[in-house]
This record gives C-alpha cells, structure tokens and sequence, in this order.
C-alpha cells in the first residue's frame, strides 16, 4: 500500500486565467485499493448516499466528505457510460 494513500497528489496545473489571477493548481486524490474497494462495496449497495451515510463513510475511511460525494458522483457517471 503506497504512503499517503488517499492524500492529495498534485495534477498538471489548468490553464491561467489572466494575469490577475494567480495559476493554482487542481489537487486529485490518489485512493488506496483498500479504499476503493469499499467505495465499490458500498456504490454496489446504494448508488446515492445520504448526508449521514457520506459522513459516517468519510470517518471510516479518514477521507473527507466532498472526497466521498466526487467518487460517487464520477461513479455514476462512469456507469451511466457503460449502459
């Protein structure tokens, strides 16, 4: 299992908007295969989490909720590009 499984990893930064604005670059989450196993698990059981259920997910897993409800989100897509 990789160190910092589940940390932020930096991705190649978007392009800058202007001047003004300063280039900030776009973090993704490296998962474990521990912990994408269990998001597995759980999408196979409910493919819509409640509040409570992301919450109670997240600490379980020591990854953060808005972490939880983008995996989902990219998951449902994902299956929706399958069907």
């Amino acid at each position: 299992r990789p160190s910092g499984a589940g940390q932020p990893v930096a991705e190649e930064a978007p392009e800058c908007p202007g001047p003004e604005e300063p280039c900030r670059r776009r973090l993704r989450t490296a998962f474990s295969a521990e912990q994408i196993s269990t998001l597995e698990s759980s999408f196979q059981r409910q493919q819509y989490l409640g509040a409570a259920e992301r919450r109670q997910l997240a600490g379980r897993m020591r990854l953060s909720e808005v972490q939880i409800k983008t995996w989902f989100q990219n998951r449902r897509m994902k299956l929706k590009r399958q069907l």
